[in-house]
């Protein structure tokens, strides 16, 4: 039996066909890196005061008046006064906030302070448990009714719910569109992600993985920050998400379906249409029956447990969803705290989206010429060891700290490259790591990198149990990946592997 890839070599990896298809799915997931993160300029906190009668106040008098608060600590505002023990009341006429900055934000607009503070980063959270329910969602619907439906219905739910958020009149209404617009945004990644890992072969399909994609997100991540500094009203933010969204649906006459998953489905001659007609934009011949010598897997359900049944492909799953887990979170923590490096988060956000561009160089010319684990790990190690330096330089020397977070970044980005491919049950996982530190940035400052760098250097340990698959076969059955050889080894093979990575 001929593997898919063996089958359709006839092509070429590089034709037109390959090329409409490579660039249109990039450009795909540019409303995904758009999007992924405008919830940094959405739901910041600008500064704001209670709101006084409308008298006419020096600003030394409003300042006597509404006292500065910063964690519950009144700070004197009148010299040789003390206002610490004076009585307080509420903001009973409502708040002013400032304008400096932002035009209007989601707090702003429903007065998400003080006493509703928590409403902020639970804004955030309910965004990862869309994406966390989407994660879970996208491979079984995938795997159902296809690579292209998902793909495509995916994003054009995310384009409404992105728009209808844009008219949103309470905060309630707000979050829930932001969970369905969280459930879309990853499901339609992740359908892009696998539709073209399998249309694509070879090299071109590496490329794709690790650096197609994601320059596609990181070209979308750079293009935030660029259109919140012109466009400061919340509102009008998100009508330009949507329309940047809305323009990727006629691609669907131009993106095929996978024929991987139609063949795996027993369609074979719908199959053999779409690599006949990329024969035909390729301009080479066809043979008479493409498929003859493909045997098509016999048509089993699977579910999640599948990945739990049989000890080897446990284990490899159980390891996934860890690496897949730290990588995850600590990704999405940085990137939120992005507002807290620099006084202008306009800055800030270009800086973090910067990062990841050679990130995802790394990350592909580690595909392309080591070992995937070796790779990994490296990656982990980069991540684990700057965030763990950072501690001693966070309050001290806050130049020397951006630096390291922002090396931080690069490591657990170029990870997150390399995991691209892991989708699905570990995605769903990796989701979870993501919801409780958007609390912890706040309240705790020290301590999500302490955790991250901990957990990082603990999925760099667990890489080393990972089967091999550098220069092989993709597997395409539950089969295969049971038959994939784990790597067992010995004292010396730790200290020769670890030799590699540190020389790498």
């Amino acid at each position: 039996m001929k593997h898919y890839a063996e089958t359709v070599a006839f092509l070429g990896q590089w034709g037109r066909f390959q090329q409409v298809v490579f660039f249109l799915l990039c450009a795909s997931i540019v409303a995904n890196g758009f999007g992924a993160f405008t919830l940094v300029f959405l739901t910041d906190t600008p500064r704001h005061h209670c709101r006084v009668p409308d008298v006419n106040l020096t600003e030394d008098w409003r300042n006597f008046t509404i006292p500065f608060e910063v964690r519950g600590v009144i700070l004197p505002q009148v010299e040789d006064v003390s206002l610490t023990d004076l009585e307080q009341e509420g903001c009973v006429d409502g708040w002013v906030y400032s304008t400096d900055i932002y035009q209007s934000t989601v707090v702003s607009e429903f007065d998400l302070v003080c006493g509703d503070e928590w409403k902020q980063p639970f804004t955030s959270t309910v965004y990862f448990v869309g994406s966390l329910m989407g994660s879970f969602l996208s491979g079984k619907l995938s795997d159902r009714f296809g690579r292209k439906p998902v793909l495509f219905v995916t994003m054009a739910l995310q384009a409404v719910c992105t728009f209808l958020q844009s008219y949103s009149n309470s905060w309630l209404l707000f979050t829930i569109l932001l969970f369905i617009s969280g459930l879309g945004q990853v499901s339609n990644y992740v359908a892009g992600l696998v539709l073209g890992a399998e249309i694509l072969t070879g090299h071109v399909r590496v490329l794709y993985s690790s650096l197609g994609t994601c320059f596609g997100f990181a070209v979308g991540y750079m293009m935030l920050p660029v259109f919140a500094y012109f466009i400061r009203d919340w509102r009008n933010l998100l009508l330009a998400l949507a329309v940047v969204g809305a323009v990727y649906l006629p691609f669907w006459w131009l993106i095929p379906e996978s024929p991987r998953w139609l063949l795996s489905h027993g369609r074979v001659e719908e199959a053999e249409a779409i690599v006949r007609k990329a024969a035909k934009w390729n301009k080479c011949q066809a043979p008479m029956e493409i498929f003859a010598d493909y045997c098509t897997p016999l048509k089993e359900k699977y579910g999640v447990f599948d990945l739990l049944r049989t000890s080897n492909i446990r284990i490899t799953t159980l390891i996934l969803s860890f690496v897949a887990f730290t990588i995850t979170t600590g990704y999405f923590a940085l990137c939120y705290n992005t507002p807290q490096l620099h006084a202008n988060p306009y800055l800030s956000c270009f800086i973090s989206a910067v990062t990841e561009l050679p990130a995802y160089i790394s990350c592909w010319l580690a595909l392309r010429f080591w070992p995937r684990r070796l790779s990994l790990i490296a990656a982990l190690l980069v991540g684990a060891v700057s965030l763990k330096e950072n501690i001693l330089y966070l309050s001290d020397l806050p130049h020397l700290s951006l630096s390291l977070e922002m090396l931080g970044k690069y490591g657990l980005t170029t990870a997150s490259s390399m995991m691209n491919t892991a989708t699905g049950a570990t995605g769903t996982i990796s989701r979870l790591g993501s919801c409780p530190f958007v609390f912890l940035g706040i309240y705790f400052k020290f301590l999500p990198y302490i955790i991250l760098g901990t957990v990082s250097l603990l999925a760099a340990l667990s890489t080393f149990f990972m089967p091999e698959s550098f220069q092989k076969p993709l597997p395409e059955t539950i089969e295969q990946m049971q038959n994939s050889k784990r790597y067992y080894f010995g004292t010396f093979h730790v200290v020769s592997s670890l030799s590699k990575v540190l020389s790498f």
